[in-house]
């Protein structure tokens, strides 16, 4: 367990992300728009969705945003740069860039969960620059190059 700090703004009062379970590995993201006026995402239109939250992780952390099963597999409904990542210098709100692939408008209304989030570790690579890579059975084969 690790310390976030989570700012809400103003138009994300009540709207704080949490576990839905005890072993949920993700904190729900709720959609902090205007109750009087909830979004219509039409079919295959995409749109970034307000979170009202902004958080401070701590260095060596990444919060990825990605989909909820349940979003997707109901309404086709998913996020779009899955997953997408908050890196622990930005201090800006959280948006969630949603898609809708299916064939009808879905409705966005305020507090409803749109993504989840989960706090990872995340390291980072020294490369090191190399004439030459080490041979492998796979070597150079591409997309679809392993199996069916």
């Amino acid at each position: 367990m690790i310390d976030v700090a989570i700012k809400t703004l103003p138009h994300g009062d009540g709207l704080t992300p949490a576990y839905a379970t005890d072993g949920a590995a993700g904190l729900d993201l709720a959609a902090a728009i205007d109750a009087a006026s909830p979004l219509t995402l039409a079919p295959w239109q995409r749109m970034m969705v307000p979170t009202g939250i902004a958080l401070a992780l701590p260095a060596g952390y990444e919060a990825q945003i990605r989909p909820r099963s349940g979003l997707a597999a109901r309404n086709g409904v998913t996020v779009l740069n899955t997953p997408g990542t908050i890196d622990a210098d930005y201090r800006g709100e959280v948006k969630v860039i949603l898609v809708n692939l299916s064939d009808e408008p879905f409705v966005i209304e305020r507090g409803a969960r749109i993504a989840q989030m989960v706090i990872a570790p995340v390291t980072r690579a020294n490369l090191i620059p190399a004439e030459t890579l080490d041979d492998t059975a796979r070597g150079s084969g591409g997309f679809g190059s392993t199996g069916r």
